[in-house]
């Protein structure tokens, strides 16, 4: 794709300059800029496509003008049940902003889980990895642990592998094991790919042994080993290379300034 220039300078892409900013993910800047909250210069953007300078142009978003190009930070999170995957709570209820003290960059999870699920979320302020990491072209998986009422029979968790019919259509192929049995209930590891609401919680539902606990416990190469609820660590320059490896992003020789370790 050609871009204009000015100068030397290249003009981009105004949502990919508000994403690569720290704002959101790519997708969600260009909701952003439709719902027009997004000035340039002064004067109010709606039509996507529109390029700018980001060295040069005046951007606003929501009344606040935007950071020229922040330093991106991504950190691999524990999120513990009875927090809810946003920055803002219209309930007043606890956010994942509330555990993140002594960052000062402004960051935003990558993807959600649910208020009463636990386990591996990505909070970083590439907004461009955001994006790829949630494009179901990229199929970037995730694993869970996760309790559920009952036992369910092998010719459910079959079924479950190969796709369930739900509300919203056939869900794809899903690696289903069963890790261990308990008096009235089980632990099961599944592998899903796909970003469906609440799709776990579904698939059990629809094999009639409803979720009593969901853990995250992978997202694509990064694990949440080693991390205790609540707590987070920085990614180290291996993990961000395989992560943006995973989510079909070029990776470019550039080491991060970060050592992984844990802040309470």
């Amino acid at each position: 794709m050609n871009k204009s220039r000015t100068g030397n300078v290249q003009k981009e892409r105004l949502q990919k300059v508000m994403a690569r900013a720290g704002i959101a993910s790519r997708r969600k800047c260009e909701e952003l800029i439709a719902e027009g909250v997004v000035k340039v210069n002064g004067r109010l953007v709606k039509e996507q496509g529109i390029k700018v300078d980001p060295q040069k142009d005046r951007i606003m978003v929501q009344g606040k003008i935007i950071n020229r190009l922040e330093d991106k930070i991504y950190l691999l999170m524990y999120k513990p049940r009875g927090y809810v995957t946003t920055l803002h709570d219209p309930e007043g209820r606890k956010t994942i902003v509330d555990l993140l003290k002594n960052i000062k960059e402004r960051v935003f999870p990558v993807g959600r889980l649910d208020y009463d699920s636990e386990g591996l979320l990505l909070v970083t302020n590439d907004g461009e990895l955001a994006n790829a990491l949630t494009h179901p072209r990229h199929e970037v998986k995730k694993t869970y642990l996760v309790t559920v009422a009952g036992i369910p029979l092998p010719k459910s968790l079959e079924q479950m592998s190969k796709g369930l019919e739900l509300e919203d259509g056939m869900t794809a192929p899903t690696q289903v094991a069963l890790v261990e049995l308990l008096e009235d209930r089980s632990l099961l590891e599944i592998t899903v790919h796909e970003g469906k609401n609440r799709l776990v919680r579904r698939m059990c539902e629809k094999i009639g042994h409803p979720v009593l606990r969901l853990k995250r416990i992978k997202l694509g190469t990064l694990s949440i080993k080693g991390v205790k609820p609540g707590q987070y660590r920085l990614l180290n320059t291996k993990e961000i290379r395989e992560l943006k490896k995973s989510a079909g992003l070029i990776v470019q020789a550039r080491t991060t300034k970060y050592k992984p370790k844990h802040i309470n």
